[in-house]
């Protein structure tokens, strides 16, 4: 049915993508050859082959039961981090994954992206003009597939999930792919600082095979000036996008609020059902436009 996927990031809103997942790929019996991830985005499709989804939900209640901010700012008198999020994210990954981590050496190929800083800016100044850059496209022009920062020189890298040689070395390439300050450090990858895949592209069609024909399914997170599903033709593949119904109730970088991971999980699963209604329309329609 669908040959590759696209795993866009966001955050927690990601979980809407599990949830839409969880309904959708035992009903279609999707076992995709490829799948293309950033950030959480990532993240979330290394979960769906390792863990179950009310596991990983149960997993968060408890591991941030106490954590009753988003930032601490009493410890830049102590010279700590102000934001929790890069600490209680990295023990996560760890614990969500470590007891699976063979699993996915039978899962699909999982490409999960980093972006690489502009070479004729230092890294302070490179974070500065990537984030603004991300912002523009995000809230004033909220483009699909944003051009900004590659004009900036912002390239991407993908590693496969399969490639990671333990559990700590996947954890890394997730923070990698997420690093977004300043709820997370800069960080480096064979000693080149990288940032959040999404630098480069938050919906990461670039890492498919372009030239392998067949239904492509891309799971963005946030709303975008577009119908809720759409088909995109792009030579011998048919790209099925489809993004939430309404604002997921929960914020990317919210530490806080581990019971609306839930009803963002619920909105996917709504989504999801209304997806397989419509979904041979759609495919149809957009055969019949790229003929």
């Amino acid at each position: 049915m669908f040959d590759q996927v696209v795993f866009a990031g966001g955050g927690n809103r990601c979980w809407w993508q599990a949830g839409f997942w969880d309904v959708v790929q035992p009903e279609l019996d999707i076992r995709p050859r490829v799948i293309a991830g950033i950030s959480a985005g990532a993240a979330t499709a290394c979960m769906l082959y390792t863990r179950d989804s009310d596991w990983v939900m149960r997993y968060y209640e408890d591991a941030l039961r106490h954590n009753t901010r988003n930032a601490y700012w009493g410890n830049l008198l102590r010279g700590e981090s102000v934001f929790p999020h890069y600490r209680i994210y990295r023990q996560a990954l760890l614990d969500i994954y470590r007891d699976k981590f063979s699993t996915l050496a039978d899962a699909p190929e999982i490409r999960i992206g980093v972006s690489h800083l502009p070479r004729w800016l230092g890294a302070r100044s490179a974070v500065a003009a990537g984030l603004i850059a991300y912002n523009i496209e995000k809230y004033v022009r909220k483009t699909l597939h944003p051009t900004l920062g590659q004009t900036l020189g912002f390239h991407p890298e993908f590693v496969r999930a399969q490639d990671c040689a333990s559990v700590e070395d996947l954890a890394d390439l997730i923070l990698q792919s997420s690093s977004t300050p300043p709820f997370t450090p800069v960080l480096r990858r064979n000693g080149r600082p990288v940032l959040d895949g999404g630098m480069v592209d938050n919906v990461p069609v670039g890492a498919l095979d372009a030239d392998a024909p067949g239904n492509v399914l891309v799971m963005v997170t946030r709303l975008y000036p577009r119908p809720q599903m759409f088909v995109v033709p792009h030579g011998v593949q048919q790209r099925l996008y489809v993004q939430p119904s309404r604002k997921v109730p929960i914020s990317s970088w919210d530490y806080t609020s581990p019971s609306q991971m839930v009803h963002a999980y619920n909105l996917g699963r709504t989504d999801g059902e209304t997806f397989l209604e419509r979904m041979p329309d759609l495919l149809e329609a957009g055969a019949h436009e790229a003929r």
